[in-house]
């Protein structure tokens, strides 16, 4: 399961800086939250990845992302 958090701004960078520590630990127990009620529960492999949009529209994707914040 891949869980995405979607942040826009100007360029890259700034659409980056969106993403802050609280939001992250929301983000991070709602997705624990929503893998409890699947079959292999906590043991669900899950990626939180982090898909960033500039002005131009270009998507950026980093992988496992939330968890280096």
């Amino acid at each position: 399961m891949i869980v995405i958090e979607v942040k826009k701004s100007k360029n890259f960078a700034k659409a980056a800086i969106r993403l802050g520590a609280r939001q992250v630990a929301r983000i991070l127990a709602a997705g624990s939250e929503f893998i409890g009620h699947e079959p292999k529960g906590l043991l669900t492999d899950v990626r939180f990845d982090l898909a960033l949009v500039n002005d131009r529209g270009d998507v950026e994707v980093i992988e496992n992302a939330l968890f280096d914040v």
